[in-house]
């Protein structure tokens, strides 16, 4: 890799012009401009952001650390993330964690190693008493799951109120039996069981516990935890998924046991995905505002960059309801 001594070489001008037009500098004469811009491209010169950082004691690169890259919801995130960074002249470092906590760890002392203005950070458990500590080294923004006690920004869904909507509706299309599979690694997952509850308890239902399960966040869990369900000796009329890989294990669970959406059993979910809207028949879900999520999160971040004592923020933004077939309106025999 070249140096920034072989571009002046090579340009005929001092190391402090290249520095000056790689700095985007108006103080250097358009000619000269020209020739260190040329020699970059000949000799694929790539400036080293970790030191020029460290020298200037500022950076113009953000970390986003999610839990699972897989659930579409995060890749939608990193998405609006990434757009917005790069709109405000940031760069973006993506690390995914797979629910795991020592990664999760890991990667944070990457981002301070690396020298990040800030953390978008999608956490594994209830680590706030790290995030404090990481609060005098850079700016953090929690999204998706809420850190109970921890003074920094978030952007959360409000979990309760989406799924007491998500409920309401399958109660009020005549389902009773309704079944709920959450993750459980989360306060996502609990809110959301909450909002589920609830919504039974306002229509004069008891919640049973043999019709939830706490389960990792993935198609295999949902899988499982699906067949399950169906196989009690009174199976459930409606399942219940809090996201989108749980729903789509559990739609292979139901198929595997020949079951037809909605006439024997309704599904229904969170986050929209491609998928969602194509099967037969369509699912209903709680769309996220995925893109408000992950725009939001990294405005309040660099906000807290550019002011690091300003009173820390909490948004709670409100899902949409998309009623599709998968729920349609209970018929009962007889």
């Amino acid at each position: 890799m070249a140096s920034i001594k072989e571009v002046a070489r090579a340009a005929g001008v001092s190391t402090a012009t290249v520095s000056r037009v790689l700095a985007n500098s108006p103080h250097v004469r358009p000619a000269l401009r020209e020739r260190v811009l040329k020699a970059i491209k000949e000799l694929e010169y790539r400036p080293n952001l970790i030191a020029r950082s460290l020298r200037a004691q500022q950076t113009t690169t953000i970390g986003l650390i999610v839990s699972d890259i897989r659930n579409p919801f995060f890749t939608a995130i990193s998405r609006a993330v990434e757009d917005t960074a790069y709109e405000e002249g940031y760069s973006l470092i993506l690390c995914n964690t797979d629910e795991d906590p020592k990664k999760e760890s890991i990667y944070l002392n990457v981002m301070r190693d690396a020298n990040v203005a800030g953390v978008i950070l999608s956490p594994t458990g209830p680590t706030a008493a790290g995030l404090r500590e990481l609060e005098t080294g850079f700016a953090v923004v929690v999204i998706d799951r809420s850190i109970p006690d921890a003074d920094v920004d978030m952007v959360l869904l409000d979990n309760v109120d989406s799924a007491y909507r998500l409920t309401r509706h399958l109660l009020e299309n005549g389902y009773q039996r309704i079944a709920a599979i959450c993750g459980e690694r989360s306060t996502t997952g609990r809110e959301r069981c909450a909002g589920y509850e609830q919504a039974l308890r306002a229509y004069g239902l008891l919640p049973t516990a043999e019709l939830v399960r706490f389960v990792p966040p993935q198609i295999e869990a949902g899988y499982a935890a699906a067949l399950r369900l169906l196989d009690l000796p009174e199976p459930p009329e409606a399942l219940l998924t809090t996201n989108s890989l749980l729903a789509a294990g559990a739609l292979e669970a139901i198929r595997e046991r020949g079951l037809r959406i909605p006439d024997e059993i309704a599904l229904v979910t969170f986050d929209e995905t491609t998928w969602a809207s194509l099967v037969q028949p369509p699912i209903t879900l709680i769309e996220q505002p995925t893109y408000e999520i992950g725009k939001t999160a990294t405005e309040l971040l660099l906000q807290r960059v550019a002011e690091p004592e300003r009173p820390t923020r909490r948004v709670i933004l409100k899902g949409r309801l998309l009623v599709r077939g998968s729920s349609a309106p209970r018929v009962r025999c007889g």
